[in-house]
């Protein structure tokens, strides 16, 4: 009786393996297929990651310095199309419409400066990030002679970790509409919070003098 009960709990293990054996297969193959491809999306990833950080550095070598050649520069804006192009999901892609702007400045083309800057501060998720973009759009509206459109560009959510530069360019914008109240209280709050943050941003305290003597001299 036992060695029947035992015969009919194998006959009954053959049954199921045949009804069954083919899926299980099937679904092993399928779970190891997953975590391969999910770790080939992870080495791909990386790997994209890492590809992308080595041609940013190779753009930041290139285009170090305050000037640039015309093939140099043609060559480094080139870069940055290809980063962009090819690692639009990255931090570096960023980084490199940043820097864009400044070789695009350096040509005296502020609508492409602010075209790479807008790119950024529309669609970063990075808010510090985002928050330099803003910030140089607004440098750019005054010096485009459009301080209204600073100001407004300047009430956008910037870090509190810029609030020194996100003060000083508020300043700037109301000295270029002549409010020479608005600006000295806008750069003596970037002043204090420069010194609160450790952050000595160049020729503020200048153009306090300067606002001082100015009103001195009336």
């Amino acid at each position: 009786m036992a060695d029947r009960s035992e015969d009919e709990q194998l006959d009954a293990i053959k049954r199921w393996w045949k009804e069954n054996g083919t899926s299980l297969i099937a679904g092993a193959a399928l779970a190891a297929a997953g975590v391969f491809g999910w770790n080939a999306w992870q080495d791909y990833q990386d790997g994209k990651a890492e590809a992308a950080s080595i041609r940013y550095q190779q753009l930041v070598s290139l285009a170090a310095g305050d000037e640039l050649d015309g093939d140099r520069l043609g060559e480094a804006r080139d870069m940055v199309d290809e980063i962009v192009s090819e690692h639009d999901d990255t931090l570096y892609a960023e980084l490199a419409l940043l820097l864009d702007a400044r070789l695009a400045v350096q040509q005296d083309d502020l609508d492409s400066a602010t075209e790479s800057l807008t790119q950024v501060a529309e669609s970063s998720s990075r808010r510090y990030v985002q928050s330099l973009a803003w910030l140089r759009l607004a440098r750019i509206a005054v010096a485009n002679d459009d301080p209204e459109r600073a100001l407004d560009l300047l009430d956008e959510p910037i870090t509190e970790a810029l609030a020194a530069q996100q003060a000083n360019v508020r300043g700037d914008a109301h000295m270029a509409l002549d409010d020479q109240d608005a600006a000295r209280d806008a750069w003596q709050d970037a002043l204090e919070l420069a010194q609160q943050q450790d952050q000595p941003l160049y020729g503020l305290q200048f153009k306090l003098d300067d606002l001082g003597a100015k009103e001195t001299a009336q």
